[in-house]
């Protein structure tokens, strides 16, 4: 029998519990900062933060062709199209539904493993994705608590579900090559690089007195958790699990998010309960571990 490997766990939920977190306050940011200058400024700070991160240890090969073409992805994918389609979805939704949304994380991540990595896709990870799919259609439009998602917002959240589920195969992948810190450092650099021109473009007209302290405050936590603290928690608590085992811990995200939604005053209608439960059934069908077959 394998010890449970705890430390893998724990890492994986605090990061994700801390991804949610940061995703509910994100619609205080989006109200004081444009979206791709808030997105150049958390890169910012962050690669300020993990300067030292980004030298190669001892123990680690130099970076071949495949790793710095999947390292672009990961930040491509998982960093700047996930921010930007998150915080533009955001704006034209709540964080309750948001979370919704986000619970489809894991299903994803099983698609994603069926056609790139051929995994085979048996009836419960069938079922939950078909849960978590009706779960995002009861939310997908409508004025439902009080709180109003658009079509297009929830479309963006959905993209932001699938730029996410590409940053957990991609980066089982690299863990293999890299640790988890160097890797948190380059694809944060890829990020800021990506990002910089439409940063600098909203910069150039952006009142930067407007924001309040308690903005640029919320501002250093983004960057502080979205770009260093989540990632490296995450890469490493990957190295040691399957990634579609990993895909479980994601429950962790909309749990949080929708909890700060609803400390920010938001209402949970009964529609949104319900879809909640659907999503977080499909989470539990489409990644708990399988039982173990008899010898």
């Amino acid at each position: 029998m394998h010890p449970i490997p705890w430390r893998a766990y724990a890492l994986l939920a605090a990061s994700t519990s801390l991804v949610g977190s940061y995703v509910g306050l994100s619609k205080l940011l989006v109200a004081a900062f444009p979206v791709f200058l808030l997105a150049g400024l958390r890169f910012g700070f962050a690669a300020v933060l993990m300067l030292p991160w980004l030298k190669k240890p001892t123990h680690e090969a130099p970076l071949d062709a495949r790793s710095r073409g999947l390292l672009f992805l990961e930040s491509f994918l998982g960093n700047f199209l996930f921010s930007i389609c998150m915080l533009f979805g955001l704006r034209q939704s709540s964080a309750v539904v948001a979370g919704v949304i986000l619970a489809g994380i894991p299903a994803a991540v099983a698609l994603l493993s069926w056609a790139f990595l051929r995994e085979r896709l048996g009836g419960r990870v069938l079922a939950g994705i078909a849960c978590a799919v009706g779960g995002i259609a009861l939310v997908a439009s409508g004025k439902q608590g009080g709180a109003e998602t658009t079509p297009l917002g929830a479309l963006l959240l959905l993209a932001a579900v699938f730029c996410e589920g590409c940053y957990v195969v991609i980066g089982k992948r690299l863990t293999a090559d890299l640790g988890p810190k160097r890797i948190s450092a380059l694809i944060n650099l890829w990020g800021l690089v990506l990002v910089s021109p439409l940063a600098i473009w909203q910069a150039l007209s952006f009142d930067f007195a407007a924001p309040r302290v308690l903005d640029w405050a919320l501002l250093g936590y983004y960057a502080a958790t979205a770009s260093v603290i989540t990632v490296w928690l995450w890469m490493a608590g990957l190295r040691g699990l399957p990634a579609a085992q990993a895909g479980v811990f994601m429950v962790f995200l909309p749990i949080s998010t929708a909890l700060v939604g609803l400390l920010l005053g938001e209402l949970l209608s009964g529609i949104q309960a319900l879809a909640y439960g659907l999503a977080l059934l499909g989470v539990l069908l489409a990644t708990w571990p399988a039982r173990a077959s008899a010898r």
